[in-house]
């Protein structure tokens, strides 16, 4: 299984082999691969992987897929898109009654339909957000939503790049994102690339952006959904839907349905991942420049929880959701328009 190494990002562009289920794992807690639905498109791939090292033997394969589904599932407690994946593949290896080296193959199938249908996923929530860009639209950001975070194209990134394929001019606001600055280092990395202009700013200057009138729609991306709409994000994302409430400025979510924990009725009921103080104490975490005495108290949630009544619409693969979105969420996973 092959990664590009994101702690690396922009510096340096390096890809990572992974060879067993633990590197998987591994990656994931550390943020080598990350964006909820990357994770679980890495995840499912972890499964496949753990299937192609067991032995070729149905009963041993099955409890070497246990213990790798068990040690992904523990990886990220936050991002539903890891658990919706590993259940997925789960269905597959369970119930399999047949030979083990076609439950491999099997496997292997479902994995990679899941990273493909992943990407389709996000076309379409970016055709269905960028009708409501206009032209020349100023659009604020936070953390990266965007191919780095997904199977490729973008969740809140997707609907940015759908609009520019459209014909649309749009300049993008990203907030560099502490404490380890996937903004500045990834958003923008993508927004570059592409030749999409971007402004990277520091989190606390979004409000003075706002006031000035130079904001026209934050779009952000999401880990879990609940079913009523509250939606966790990267840690600061409640804070920007703050501002934007006061400032009158639209407010987005961008996330494919399966984002959307309908077994949990508000945002009271999303885990919230407690990460390492060093995240915090280092610039951008990686150890290179300390930012805070030795020894001091951290607080470093990795998620923060956007209250529904704050979110003007969320944009999915199947349409767009507005209020009241436990009505409208409820309608689009069940087929209705």
């Amino acid at each position: 299984m092959r990664i590009v190494d994101q702690t690396l990002l922009p510096a340096e562009e390096r890809l990572l082999d992974l060879r067993d289920v633990e590197a998987v794992a591994e990656a994931i807690r550390m943020l080598r691969v990350r964006g909820a639905p990357a994770i679980g498109c890495a995840a499912a791939a972890g499964v496949a992987l753990a299937a192609a090292l067991a032995p070729d033997d149905l009963g041993v394969m099955k409890a070497h897929l246990a213990q790798a589904t068990e040690l992904l599932a523990a990886t990220r407690p936050t991002a539903v898109n890891l658990f919706w994946a590993l259940e997925r593949m789960r269905t597959i290896w369970e119930p399999w009654s047949g030979d083990a080296s076609e439950l491999r193959e099997a496997l292997s199938r479902e994995a990679s339909a899941l990273i493909a249908e992943d990407v389709q996923r996000c076309k379409a929530l970016g055709r269905h957000g960028a009708a409501l860009l206009a032209d020349g639209a100023r659009v604020l950001t936070h953390c990266n939503a965007g191919a780095l975070a997904t199977a490729g194209y973008g969740t809140a990134l997707g609907v940015i790049r759908a609009a520019v394929e459209e014909g649309k001019k749009i300049h993008v606001w990203a907030d560099e994102t502490r404490p380890l600055l996937q903004g500045a280092r990834l958003t923008a990395y993508e927004l570059a690339a592409d030749g999409i202009s971007c402004t990277v700013l520091c989190d606390n200057m979004a409000g003075a952006l706002m006031a000035a009138a130079k904001v026209d729609c934050a779009i952000v991306g999401a880990d879990r959904i609940a079913a009523n709409g509250d939606t966790a994000n990267k840690i600061g994302t409640y804070g920007v839907a703050v501002l934007c409430r006061h400032h009158g400025i639209p407010f987005y979510v961008a996330a494919p349905l399966s984002t959307v924990d309908f077994s949990i009725a508000s945002g009271r009921d999303i885990p919230i991942e407690q990460r390492s103080p060093e995240e915090v104490s280092w610039l951008a975490g990686f150890g290179k420049q300390a930012v805070a005495p030795p020894g001091v108290g951290i607080y470093n949630p990795a998620f923060d929880v956007t209250p529904s009544g704050l979110i003007t619409a969320i944009i999915t693969d199947r349409g767009v959701a507005w209020p009241p979105f436990e009505e409208s969420l409820r309608a689009l996973a069940d087929g209705a328009s």
